[in-house]
């Protein structure tokens, strides 16, 4: 290894490098530095600009709370890495610990929390009942009087906008190269393992490709004969001016979801309630996807909408001297349902009608890349060697990600890795085994 010679201008294609890394979200760039960090030369391609799609239009959550238990070693690995991540990329990427809230209505709903709490005994989390007169301190002035709620002090959260640059900065400080607007066609093979990736700038010779290409992954596996099922399912979010006297850190209850921002404002979602585009994907891979519908079905909308149009139109496969929908689509920028976020505003205002005029600055919306079981693959494929995978995080990648990341490149440097990688091996759709969905229950 050691192939690539760092000209020390990291926007250039190299023509070598030990991994190619596909995708440029929060995973992508955690991947990259911790992989630059072991010596190994790196490049990452991403086809659009670092950032620009989930990884900076999510919630903003880092939450150990409510996980799928086979997450949680992971996640809490990763509250580690957030906690010193200011320090490690030398500026600011809006991480604090101020606590995450789920709030709830009646006295009988903290019962269904309760197989989660044994669950997750082990690993010894804050997790915990509280009452009125701690939900009357996190959120002061509402006009709702809530049952109880389970809250987590330890939790957070950062600023996407600020998050994935940051570490994108710390990757290339540390030796790799990211290239923006530049994307990744597909992979040529030697003595059937890796050996190149083709990208619409040129060719790179290397010995590992890295898909983190969030919710565009399961073209790319296609496309290579790897069959990655995922659902794509519309995350969006109101962002406000500031306000005063709101809600602290990041909660949500029946009909609402909120998170403070260090600027004072606020984002404001719905809990639940989705729109699901209904897709060529979404009949290819729906089997797979029953135990998730019997849980979630009723927090989707599932509609015809852009993403049916479009994809429907994408060729399933491609050559790699032609020109792919990732170099016609650059980003995606779904537009938020107003429907949905006008009925979360709506139950805030209700709820807490002290804040007064509620500015919306922006409405924000990207595809969240969901897996069958809800919990991502990072993982080699078997099939193909040199190939390893990091998507389907299904609204969990932003706070998972640092760890995401750090776990990926000891997967592709062939070291031990920190966690039990079993739950997140791409293998498990595609040998029979049972598709396990976590009943969590908020």
């Amino acid at each position: 290894m050691g192939e690539a010679q760092h000209s020390g201008n990291f926007d250039v294609l190299p023509p070598a490098a030990d991994v190619v890394i596909v995708g440029g979200g929060i995973v992508g760039v955690s991947t990259a530095y911790f992989l630059a960090k072991k010596g190994l030369s790196v490049v990452l391609c991403e086809k659009g600009g670092l950032g620009e799609e989930q990884s900076s239009r999510n919630w903003g959550w880092v939450r150990k709370m409510g996980r799928d238990v086979r997450e949680i070693p992971l996640m809490i690995r990763a509250m580690e890495i957030w906690k010193d991540l200011n320090a490690i990329c030398g500026t600011e990427t809006g991480f604090r610990v101020r606590g995450i809230t789920y709030f709830f209505d009646k006295e009988g709903d903290a019962a269904r929390y309760d197989p989660w709490m044994k669950a997750v005994a082990p690993y010894d989390l804050d997790t915990r009942l509280i009452g009125q007169a701690e939900i009357d301190r996190i959120a002061p002035g509402a006009t709702h009087k809530w049952a109880g709620a389970l809250h987590t002090p330890s939790d957070g959260f950062a600023e996407p906008h600020l998050a994935t640059r940051a570490i994108a900065a710390a990757a290339r400080a540390a030796g790799a190269h990211i290239v923006e607007a530049c994307a990744v066609r597909g992979v040529e093979t030697s003595a059937g393992t890796i050996s190149h990736a083709v990208t619409e700038r040129g060719t790179v010779r290397c010995n590992a490709v890295v898909l983190a290409g969030g919710s565009w992954s399961t073209f790319f596996a296609r496309n290579m004969g790897v069959r990655l099922p995922q659902m794509k399912i519309l995350s969006q979010v109101a962002r406000t001016r500031p306000l005063t006297g709101g809600p602290i850190g990041c909660g949500s209850g029946p009909g609402f979801g909120f998170r403070q921002r260090l600027d004072g404002g606020y984002n404001f979602s719905m809990r639940a309630l989705n729109p699901v585009d209904i897709t060529p994907d979404g009949f290819r891979y729906f089997k797979d996807y029953i135990p998730a519908l019997k849980h979630e079905w009723r927090g989707m909308l599932f509609r015809v909408g852009e993403a049916s149009v479009r994809e429907t139109l994408t060729a399933a496969h491609w050559k790699l001297d032609q020109r792919t929908v990732f170099e016609k689509v650059r980003i995606l920028r779904p537009k938020a349902s107003d429907k949905v976020l006008n009925r979360a505003l709506a139950n805030i205002r209700r709820i807490f009608p002290h804040l007064g005029e509620i500015q919306v600055a922006e409405r924000m919306a990207a595809w969240i890349d969901t897996s069958p079981d809800a919990i991502p693959v990072i993982s080699g494929v078997d099939s193909q060697p040199g190939f390893y995978i990091a998507t389907g995080f299904s609204g969990h990648g932003f706070g998972l990600g640092p760890a995401a990341g750090e776990l990926m490149a000891q997967i592709v440097a062939g070291e031990t890795p920190m966690v039990d990688i079993t739950p997140f091996r791409h293998s498990r759709f595609i040998d029979g085994s049972p598709i396990e969905h976590w009943p969590v229950a908020f």
